[in-house]
């Protein structure tokens, strides 16, 4: 083979390698839409009839604009704020709207289905919120509020914790494979912070503190949402993949480490079993049951990369297990959290953090971007970043929605509450509905 031929193969397989890496994060993010079909009928099932509606058009809402403002400022942010709150031009420039790579362009095949992938990430942080106050928020405050979580402050969070250059992963090792804490802590204790000033559904608490149960008029279409946002899911992890698209591919894990789909694909299997029976251990609830995935896999999610399969599961039971009694105890505290978002996300977020320094401290750091080093897994760094998840979504999520409270924005008026949301809407969820349902 002459040098002319040999240089002609290697170009060959390399655009072989950009196209294998483009439809791979293509379909990641074509199968990361169901998480959103999912939690539309999640939470519409999680309603009652008369408020049914308003919850998935509340969904169908964040979907919406999380498009065009991840795409003005979400990148960016994600881009180029990974030393903090200091902006960094140089690859900042890559994430302007105006920047000639924010569009199609015939010589990268990389920009547009990573954004797109992030995009979804953003997405799925933001409709976390929703279930958790449905049947009383302002459609406009949710939709601000979720544009604010989504396209603000999980960027920050993700440039800082996801970002294989981020301040929290050179200087602490920490170390989130899949999100535990930059998606699932930030939304959860984002969706607690909005809680408290949003107050609790009409007729959930009794004057002595007492709660009552306040059922949904679909557990089957809860259930089915739910199963959906497992599905989903299968997206969302393989798009926090890395694909090395230089001749002869290859995977790594967010931050450069080496790593094979396999071992995603064992790690996520044995979490979403080991979920769905630490919570049949807790409580017989089927819909509970059903979250107890999502418990297991936001517990095992941290580490999916490095677990041994066992022990996936045995981390994922423990979450399963966790997510129903911190339900409880938020309820008991006067929290009214209509679909426990805020234990499933946030409270197993924070788990699955800790897990990392308790059962993988020492493991080696890797970094694929040059001049930078990722030191070994440690439990400081897993607890300090899981401070700075919990406060990044405590703090913002509380004064937003403490602003909007005290502008008379926030809550829905007693009577529309009553009515039942769907009246805002122009439109009913079943011809046959009984409104005192």
């Amino acid at each position: 083979m002459t040098p002319e031929e040999m240089q002609a193969a290697i170009e060959a397989l390399q655009g072989l390698s950009n196209t294998n890496l483009e439809i791979f994060y293509y379909w990641c993010t074509a199968i990361m839409v169901l998480i959103h079909a999912g939690f539309l009928m999640y939470e519409m099932g999680a309603s009652r009839v008369k408020h049914s509606l308003a919850s998935g058009t509340k969904n169908v809402l964040a979907f919406a604009f999380m498009i065009p403002t991840f795409y003005m400022f979400g990148w960016l942010i994600y881009l180029s704020f990974w030393q903090g709150f200091t902006y960094d031009p140089v690859w900042g420039e890559f994430g302007l709207p105006m920047s000639a790579i924010m569009g199609p362009n015939m010589a990268d095949q990389a920009t547009g289905v990573f954004w797109g992938a992030f995009t979804l990430f953003a997405c799925t942080t933001a409709s976390i919120l929703s279930g958790a106050v449905i049947e009383r928020i302002r459609m406009a405050s949710f939709v601000v509020l979720a544009v604010i979580l989504g396209s603000v402050v999980w960027n920050l969070a993700a440039s800082w914790g996801w970002h294989p250059a981020g301040w929290l992963v050179t200087e602490y090792g920490y170390h989130d494979a899949v999100a535990s804490g930059v998606v699932h802590t930030i939304s959860g204790f984002f969706a607690l912070g909005v809680l408290i000033n949003l107050g609790p559904r009409i007729g959930k608490f009794n004057a002595d503190g007492s709660a009552n149960q306040i059922r949904g008029h679909s557990l089957p279409m809860t259930i089915t949402g739910l199963m959906l946002i497992v599905v989903g899911f299968f997206g969302f992890i393989g798009a926090c993949v890395l694909y090395n698209y230089g001749v002869g591919g290859g995977w790594t894990n967010i931050y450069g480490g080496p790593t094979t789909l396999s071992a995603y694909l064992f790690n996520t299997l044995m979490a979403v079993a080991g979920g769905i029976i630490g919570c049949y251990a807790c409580t017989r609830d089927p819909f509970w049951m059903m979250s107890g995935a999502l418990c297991g896999v936001i517990s095992a999610a941290a580490g999916l990369d490095l677990w041994y399969p066992p022990l996936a599961f045995a981390i994922a039971f423990a979450g399963g297990y966790l997510g129903p009694w911190a339900a409880g105890q938020l309820e008991k505290m006067g929290i009214d959290d209509a679909v426990g978002a805020v234990s499933v996300h946030g409270i197993c977020g924070v788990w699955g953090l800790l897990a990392v320094g308790i059962f993988l401290g020492g493991y080696p750091g890797f970094s694929s971007w040059d001049g930078f080093e990722i030191p070994p897994i440690n439990m400081t760094g897993q607890v300090i970043g899981a401070i700075v998840m919990m406060l990044t979504g405590f703090i913002p999520g509380y004064v937003l929605s403490w602003i909007f409270n005290k502008l008379g924005v926030l809550r829905a008026g007693d009577g529309v509450q009553r009515d039942g949301m769907d009246h805002e809407l122009e439109g009913i969820a079943y011809p046959e509905e009984i409104r005192s349902q």
